[in-house]
């Protein structure tokens, strides 16, 4: 089974940037749909951002449009998410998920596989 690890998170003041990546451990990561989401304190986790295996196809939710952009590399099996102009309330928890023999997928009940989360946390 593919092995997902996040990693980029930290604590940045508003209005600066962070990258974060999610690296794959499986040779076929190319064939994996590919999504980010959040959870913050006392909320529910909700999908941020998506990609298709080829990487021409994206989905943004409306809160991140124009400030994020999510990214792939699938010679390196690695997903990028670049968050700039950040906000405090996008303060939560990203996590990194896929789904394998899947061209886009937006739902988290859909994801096969999930890392293990990386903190972001924006001063004010």
């Amino acid at each position: 089974q593919a092995q997902l690890v996040e990693s980029g998170g930290g604590l940045v003041q508003a209005g600066g940037s962070l990258r974060l990546s999610c690296a794959a451990s499986e040779r076929t990561f190319r064939t994996y749909a590919m999504g980010w989401f959040r959870q913050a304190p006392g909320k529910e986790r909700e999908v941020v951002a998506a990609i298709d295996w080829s990487g021409d196809s994206t989905y943004y939710a409306d809160s991140v449009k124009g400030r994020f952009t999510i990214s792939r590399d699938n010679a390196k099996n690695t997903m990028y998410l670049q968050m700039n102009s950040m906000k405090p309330e996008v303060t939560a928890v990203y996590y990194c998920a896929a789904r394998r023999g899947a061209s886009m997928v937006y739902w988290e009940h859909e994801y096969d596989y999930w890392g293990q989360g990386t903190q972001v946390t924006v001063s004010s």
